[in-house]
């Protein structure tokens, strides 16, 4: 199981050449097997306020966009609980106050899955493991 950081969803549904080899071939090697590639929900709040700013443009509607990735065997978007929700506000150590990033490491953490990022903030926390 593996969670995708926001830019990691949209670099690998748009096919883009800035997805790192380490990530695409965890992505595949979840796809393949019986794996879990888990999104936040507020990744869709995210893409949905780059698309409102200008910052990035979907070939689709962005609605039809999130179902079809949320249609993708093996990929699950997950709400944000309560859990998580909590968690993000008493991450260990240091960690930026992007209230974003810190729904996704909660989320990897809650779950104790890797996540797919190439956030260098995010590289840095050590109390996350990631990929990429």
């Amino acid at each position: 199981m593996i969670v995708l950081d926001t830019h990691v969803l949209v670099w690998w549904v748009n096919g883009d050449a800035r997805l790192s080899q380490a990530a695409q071939s965890a992505i595949e090697a979840e796809l393949a097997g019986s794996g879990r590639i888990l999104l936040s929900a507020i990744s869709a709040w995210e893409i949905a306020m780059l698309i409102e700013s200008g910052r990035i443009a979907l070939a689709m509607d962005l609605d039809e966009w999130l179902n079809a990735v949320g249609s993708i065997a093996g990929v699950e978007w997950v709400p944000i609980n309560v859990q998580v929700a909590r968690q993000s506000t008493g991450l260990p150590g240091s960690f930026h106050k992007g209230p974003a990033d810190r729904m996704i490491v909660a989320l990897a953490r809650e779950q104790n899955a890797a996540l797919v990022t190439a956030d260098e903030k995010i590289q840095q926390y050590s109390h996350v493991r990631w990929i990429w």
